[in-house]
């Protein structure tokens, strides 16, 4: 039997997801909606596979349902009634014998792309129809995992008497004296999108003592690589009365929490050969190794890289160096010159600075350091690098209410889903990215 959507929609809904469904619920009638992802005609017998935002479900269909199930279009939204039985399929604990197909939703029958990732579609015609491509249960799980690991974030900070922040996306001056900003006309004056909560995370350690925030920044930074983006998803801390190297000990504790959890996701169909037992366990059980700046040159010198003392590092540089140290690696005191106005120096020695890099081979995971809290020294850094104290006249004036000594960080959350799930560009890890050349959808 069939019926339309005005006749049963206000009297049945799902009663279950498909992963839901067990032998503890052979005999027992159920609901599950979602989209038709395969149908099998044998004659006698059809078998619809259903899917949902959980997984997948054997039906069973004979009679008028095998009838209508024919003239179904695949990706159609159906719900489906019927009673759980068991099943000869190895693929399945249980099967769904299909008492009533409703339909909810016709699939047209020329899609755009193949959700079920057997025709393989190029990224950006994926992305130009990220809704559906959703359906492929292998970009699905990202988002899934995506999503468990922000929980897993917010947990973890909680634990530790951090408080969850929003600090403006709209703001009046570059916050880290930049100039890779989006501009646009606010009211009567200029406003920008903001590319960090630096200065308003410090300036709210003041009273709040420990804040964390989990946001999109902006950065017009005209890059084509393949682990840049213009609109980022950060995960942001700032902590008094903590060092930098107390702060490399809180993200090295949450990266691993975030490995385990990763591991232990029942949902994740991709390989990863960081979650090999061996690997795994040496990552979660011994120290992420923590290379001074320093000894990374005198490093890179021997592997016949030629970079000096106080240069950045280059790419062709932090890809040796990842082949060397491999998969997790600190490096910290960095040169101050190389270093924004706000971070601090070493008390033995000005000319570095209290700050670190949280490194996955060549790539760039988080950022952090201990922060300037004496305001003379942060007029003195911003004279330095060529900025104006006007610019930055209501930040500063909070240090002058007893500032207290503080560190944090910034974790680029798309980045670190790239390591997790195994991908090699940042844009398959963000549901609509943005970058030079797309705006939509």
């Amino acid at each position: 039997m069939t019926s339309t959507i005005p006749d049963k929609m206000n009297s049945t809904s799902r009663t279950h997801y498909a992963s839901q469904l067990t032998k503890e619920h052979i005999g027992f009638e159920v609901i599950v909606a979602g989209w038709i992802e395969d149908f099998r005609d044998i004659g006698k017998l059809g078998f619809i596979m259903l899917r949902d935002v959980s997984g997948l479900v054997q039906t069973v269909l004979k009679g008028e349902n095998l009838l209508l199930a024919r003239n179904i279009p695949r990706q159609s939204n159906v719900l489906i009634i019927g009673k759980v039985q068991d099943t000869k399929s190895k693929n399945f604990s249980v099967e769904l014998n299909v008492g009533e197909i409703i339909i909810l939703s016709e699939a047209s029958l020329t899609l755009p792309i193949d959700p079920t990732g057997r025709v393989e579609s190029n990224l950006d015609t994926r992305l130009d129809s990220r809704a559906l491509d959703l359906r492929n249960p292998k970009v699905l799980n990202i988002f899934v995992l995506r999503s468990g690991i922000l929980g897993v974030i917010r947990d973890f900070f909680s634990e530790r008497n951090f408080i969850e922040v929003n600090t403006p996306k709209i703001i009046g001056s570059a916050s880290e004296g930049g100039s890779n900003l989006f501009s646009f006309d606010y009211f009567k004056t200029k406003g920008y999108l903001a590319q960090s909560p630096q200065l308003y995370k410090e300036q709210l350690v003041l009273s709040l003592d420990r804040v964390f925030e989990i946001a999109p920044y902006f950065r017009a930074e005209n890059s084509h690589t393949l682990r840049h983006l213009n609109e980022f998803q950060s995960v942001d801390m700032e902590a008094a009365y903590l060092d930098y190297t107390a702060v490399m000990d809180l993200v090295e504790e949450m990266i691993k929490r975030i490995l385990v959890f990763t591991k232990d996701s029942k949902r994740i169909e991709f390989e990863n050969p960081l979650f090999e037992q061996k690997t795994f366990e040496n990552l979660t059980s011994k120290p992420f190794p923590r290379i001074r700046y320093e000894d990374c040159i005198t490093e890179l010198k021997k592997l016949g890289e030629k970079v000096e003392f106080g240069e950045d590092l280059s790419d062709a540089s932090l890809k040796k160096l990842g082949e060397k140290f491999d998969k997790f690696f600190f490096i910290l005191d960095w040169p101050l010159d190389l270093k924004p106005f706000y971070i601090h120096e070493k008390e033995d020695d000005p000319k570095i600075s209290k700050s670190f890099d949280l490194q996955f081979g060549y790539l760039e995971l988080v950022s952090g350091g201990t922060r300037q809290h004496d305001i003379s020294k942060l007029k003195s850094r911003l004279e330095a690098q060529g900025l104006s104290h006007q610019s930055f006249r209501d930040h500063l004036r909070v240090f002058e209410w007893g500032m207290p000594p503080h560190s944090g960080c910034g974790l680029g959350l798309d980045r670190l889903l790239m390591v997790l799930s195994g991908v090699n560009n940042i844009r398959e890890t963000v549901l609509y990215p943005r970058d030079t050349t797309r705006i939509s959808p």
